[in-house]
């Protein structure tokens, strides 16, 4: 008879995660692949490849004392060239983290949608997850050299006029296909956010 002492088993690095009651379920900051359950879906990267224009787009995120939130994630959704959102061989789906980039900025490689219909104009659909909140939050992107179709979206179109720039991505006019996107939680330039 040999004296043993039972001891409590210490959790482990691959001990897996527990839904979180902020921003859950099962989301982790940063989504490392080292986590199971993104390896085996796969990761989704900043990055979305198709036909048509090439293009980027870098922002920040910043809370309502105006600093930059260094543990955003933001991801897109996002027709392709031709407006479509349904084609087998495009994945409009991308996402950025705040925390990559030492200036805590987001970044896209993208290529630019095409309207989804010949009444609106091209977007991209945002999804802001970020620490403290209790459910995500939905924007959308519209591009600074589309206005003459954003004016006539049915979407852009009915949202109050001092709010509109805050969901216009700016065209860089040194830089070929490279937009500036800021997004603001709070504060007098707050972004202007969709109940979904």
């Amino acid at each position: 008879m040999s004296d043993s002492v039972s001891h409590p088993q210490t959790p482990s690095q691959t001990t897996p995660q527990t839904p979180s009651q902020t921003i859950g379920p099962y989301y982790a900051i940063g989504l490392t692949n080292s986590n199971a359950h993104i390896e085996h879906q796969g990761a989704v990267s900043n990055k979305i490849a198709g036909d048509g224009e090439s293009i980027e787009i870098t922002g920040k995120v910043f809370d309502g004392n105006g600093d930059a939130v260094s543990d955003a994630m933001i991801e897109i959704f996002q027709a392709d060239c031709n407006g479509r959102t349904d084609a087998t061989d495009f994945l409009g789906l991308a996402r950025s983290e705040t925390g990559e980039s030492e200036d805590h900025s987001f970044h896209f490689e993208t290529i630019k949608p095409g309207a989804l219909s010949a009444d609106e104009a091209p977007y991209i659909s945002v999804i802001v997850y970020l620490r403290g909140l209790l459910l995500q939050t939905y924007t959308r992107i519209y591009f600074s050299d589309e206005m003459t179709a954003n004016d006539k979206d049915p979407v852009f179109s009915q949202l109050p006029a001092s709010r509109r720039d805050t969901l216009i991505a700016t065209r860089h006019s040194t830089e070929q296909g490279l937009y500036q996107f800021d997004i603001h939680m709070q504060g007098e330039r707050e972004t202007l956010f969709f109940k979904v």
